[in-house]
């Protein structure tokens, strides 16, 4: 059924202060909170994580290299934006790192300035005033990504194999 399902939401995590802001995906939800507690479940289990901010996604401008000849028409209020690059084709789990925050018209100007900066395939804007994220207080941190941080990542070999018990001669 269509029109029914909750909007979605992009995700942008910090895995850890000194590192940028990632996109790393996306989730449907009924509002920003909710998002980002969804976000937590689904990005944060393991690795661990700093910070984590969620938008909606068709505040999301995007555009690849190959598009900046001749862009979609730019929607988007004057503003601070955050602009996120993909600079590689290797990592598919990551759309984009953050590359800064402009003050500009619109998102593609936002973009244009990001690229006198920085090389990459595909850029994404968002306005900042839309970005809903975790407090960088440290009882927050310590509420939101503690428990991710103690949990151990062991692959499943690992752990042996589930088989059957045989059963004793009486």
């Amino acid at each position: 059924m269509w029109g029914t399902e909750w909007p979605r939401f992009e995700v942008i995590k910090q895995d850890v202060k000194s590192a940028p802001p990632q996109m790393v995906g996306s989730v449907h939800a009924v509002d920003p909170e909710h998002a980002l507690v969804v976000a937590r479940h689904v990005f944060v289990r393991r690795p661990a994580a700093h910070a984590l901010w969620v938008a909606p996604a068709e505040a999301f401008y995007a555009v690849t290299r190959e598009g900046l000849k001749d862009p979609p028409p730019p929607e988007g209020p004057p503003g601070v934006y955050w602009v996120f690059a993909r600079r590689s084709q290797r990592r598919s789990m990551v759309y984009g790192d953050l590359v800064g925050r402009y003050q500009a018209e619109n998102p593609l100007e936002a973009i244009r300035q990001a690229l006198l900066e920085v090389q990459g395939y595909a850029f994404y804007a968002v306005p900042e005033a839309l970005l809903h994220g975790t407090e960088p207080k440290e009882e927050v941190l310590e509420s939101w990504f503690a428990p991710a941080k103690e949990k151990t990542y062991r692959l499943q070999s690992y752990y042996g194999l589930v088989t059957a018990k045989e059963e004793k001669d009486a």
